[in-house]
């Protein structure tokens, strides 16, 4: 299918010649012919001159660009450009010089000897400004489309990504969740139903988070107080779980299911046993919600991807412009979360 003209461009001239080619028309006889005095038919000539220049290199320009529309193919279309223009120029100028002589004498026999030279020179130079500005404004055009499919292209990445991070409440996790519930059934039936109720406000939770981009702080920690007693099931008092976030505003906002993606990280990397009692720390400190554990790697573990924390650090980074900070010592492993306000959720959740 055929491009169209702006298509062809890419961007919109109109603007461009209608201000341009009078402005143009003006500043030749004032840059060229400082000798004469700038008058009526001083401009005239001029104004034909340009209008003739620029129109027609406008047309060899789209007709070039028509055959080699590529940013990568900007050398032969330069070259296509230029043979064209430069024969156009040279060929039309005479022409136009002698209607002009026939139509204004009077004006055209002040511009005479050394002054037609000039004027040629001045017709060569309009039209290498005309092509400059057609050329740069359609590389900075083309320039800013690769860079917004890129953007796209990153962002359809990251969108893939974050639909996988919404979904990633472990399958280990839910496998070890149901050999607990089957303990628990024979002997403790009470507790087996508080457990499935407690099971089912997770994964709820997950269900309704999922599109959202960022939730109120209060509603994140009602879900992790859930995944929370559904652990406790599992690791009884070896697993410690300190939550101090009654400082922060109400209406605090963060990224869903992050704290359950940092409990099972340090879950999975780190030893849980009576001698050695895992601590799962959360806490306000310096603009950032705290996530902390005490360090006690286990000697084998799964394979890790890290494709959990480098969501984490992409959806901040896209939602909020700022950093979340990984500190890792030897005593310690602590993620530091960038809060943010429920206005700012509101607005990221509402789609575009």
């Amino acid at each position: 299918m055929k491009r169209s003209t702006a298509q062809c461009l890419g961007f919109d001239d109109r603007p461009l010649r209608l201000i341009g080619i009078p402005v143009v028309a003006a500043l030749v006889p004032a840059l060229f012919f400082t000798k004469l005095p700038f008058d009526l038919p001083l401009y005239v000539h001029s104004l034909v001159y340009t209008i003739i220049i620029w129109e027609g290199s406008r047309f060899f320009f789209i007709k070039a660009t028509r055959y080699y529309p590529g940013i990568d193919q900007w050398r032969r279309r330069l070259a296509l450009i230029v043979v064209l223009c430069v024969a156009y120029v040279t060929l039309s100028c005479p022409v136009v010089s002698v209607l002009l002589a026939a139509a204004l004498p009077e004006s055209w026999q002040r511009i005479d000897g050394p002054d037609k030279f000039v004027a040629v020179g001045a017709s060569y130079v309009v039209l290498i400004s005309v092509g400059a500005m057609y050329e740069s404004m359609r590389f900075f055009t083309l320039w800013k489309d690769t860079l917004m499919e890129k953007e796209q292209v990153e962002r359809a990445h990251l969108a893939g990504q974050l639909e996988g991070l919404r979904n990633q409440v472990n399958p280990h996790f839910l496998f070890n969740s149901l050999n607990t519930l089957i303990y628990l059934i024979p002997d403790e039936p009470d507790r087996a139903v508080r457990f499935v109720q407690q099971l089912s406000k997770v994964y709820r939770y997950v269900l309704e988070s999922r599109d959202a981009q960022l939730i109120a702080l209060r509603d994140e920690l009602a879900f992790l107080d859930a995944y929370i007693f559904l652990l406790r099931e599992r690791f009884g008092d070896n697993l410690r779980v300190e939550l101090r976030t009654e400082s922060l505003p109400p209406d605090t906002a963060i990224v869903p299911l992050t704290l359950q993606i940092l409990f099972e990280n340090a879950i999975k990397h780190n030893i849980i046993s009576g001698d050695k009692p895992l601590t799962l720390e959360v806490f306000p400190e310096n603009g950032h919600l705290v996530v902390r554990n005490n360090l006690q790697r286990k000697k084998q573990v799964m394979d890790s991807t890290g494709v959990g924390l480098e969501n984490i650090r992409l959806r901040y980074k896209m939602l909020t412009g700022r950093e979340v900070v990984v500190i890792p010592s030897a005593a310690y492993f602590t993620v530091a979360l960038p809060v943010t306000s429920l206005n700012i959720a509101e607005h990221a959740n509402t789609p575009h």
